[in-house]
């Protein structure tokens, strides 16, 4: 898939930054996602994509911060997974941006994103090698089979010194629906069918972006925990957001009504407040990471610390296996 959306200025501003053809598919791993199915449920949104954007307009905003306190101007930002462009729209009115990619999958909700847009799959990068200035991803990267092979593809991407930025949900988010319906199918149905893929942690993305070749990775988490009236509200806001089960290994058989009502009671039963509302927590891990360059700040080589650890902690340096006088 590779197709711009735009009008000719934006389109003569931006098409020497992609490549001609796409790049093939790289998958190390198991097929995790029907990307298909994905975008069919995401373009069936799309109307009403921004009534449903809560967390990407927490992630727009938080990035916007973590940008402000880099003095830099980015020439060619590339926003993938861009979804109906909130995260686009919000950069394009920052100082220092000069031209912003939306880049996305599902159509009906490229359509609503700012040109010039660019229909992609997340999978195959359609960049040059060194195009980019910055890239951001507001849960982009979500459902993408080989992250690791995908994160290569944004650092070769990049120029030297240029700037990741990227949001994915992590492995504490919905736990308390997660936990309701393996109850609800053990008691109705006799086992849990497969329904949240494994989610990274802190600790995993840190190592996938140094595998991938980024310099100073930092992975930070941020809980977010919303109130809804009811469990079927919250299923309602995540059908909204496009965000149902696209595992490949998924049951197709429609859940049944009574499997479900369960699974609403064992939620309300376990997780209900006092004021009849139910929690939902959803856990966004921000990756920031930058391309290497010889200007940024490096590593000492082992043996040329000017002063000892002891010193700086103001104990006693004792020989390995001498015991504490």
């Amino acid at each position: 898939m590779f197709r711009l959306l735009d009008d000719a200025s934006a389109r003569t501003a931006a098409i020497r930054h992609f490549k001609p053809k796409t790049r093939p598919t790289v998958t190390t791993g198991p097929t995790l996602f029907d990307r298909a199915l994905l975008r069919r449920r995401r373009d069936r949104v799309a109307a009403t994509a921004d009534r449903h954007a809560f967390l990407l307009q927490r992630v727009a905003d938080d990035f916007a911060e973590r940008l402000d306190a880099i003095n830099r101007t980015f020439s060619v930002v590339a926003d993938l997974g861009a979804q109906h462009g909130l995260l686009g729209r919000r950069l394009n009115r920052r100082p220092g941006v000069e031209l912003v990619v939306s880049a996305e999958s599902a159509a009906r909700l490229l359509a609503c994103a700012e040109a010039p847009c660019i229909g992609i799959d997340e999978e195959a990068l359609p960049f040059r090698d060194g195009a980019l200035d910055l890239v951001v991803s507001g849960f982009g990267l979500q459902h993408v089979n080989d992250l690791p092979g995908v994160l290569l593809q944004i650092r070769r991407a990049l120029k030297p010194d240029g700037l990741l930025l990227a949001a994915i949900a992590g492995g504490a988010t919905l736990t308390e629906l997660r936990q309701s319906f393996v109850a609800a199918e053990a008691e109705m149905e006799g086992g849990a069918s497969p329904r949240v893929a494994p989610m990274a942690d802190v600790r995993d993305l840190g190592m996938l972006l140094q595998r991938a070749g980024f310099a100073l990775p930092v992975v930070d988490a941020d809980i977010v925990t919303v109130t809804y009236a009811s469990p079927l509200h919250l299923m309602r806001e995540l059908r909204g957001m496009g965000a149902t089960n696209v595992l490949v290994d998924r049951r197709r058989a429609p859940t049944r009504r009574a499997t479900l009502l369960r699974a609403a009671e064992v939620y309300a039963e376990r997780f209900g407040r006092a004021d009849g509302r139910v929690p939902a927590t959803f856990e966004i891990l921000t990756m920031t990471a930058w391309t290497p360059h010889t200007s940024q700040q490096q590593p000492l080589q082992p043996g040329t610390a000017r002063q000892r650890l002891a010193d700086a902690l103001g104990t006693r340096e004792r020989p390995a296996g001498e015991k504490a006088g």
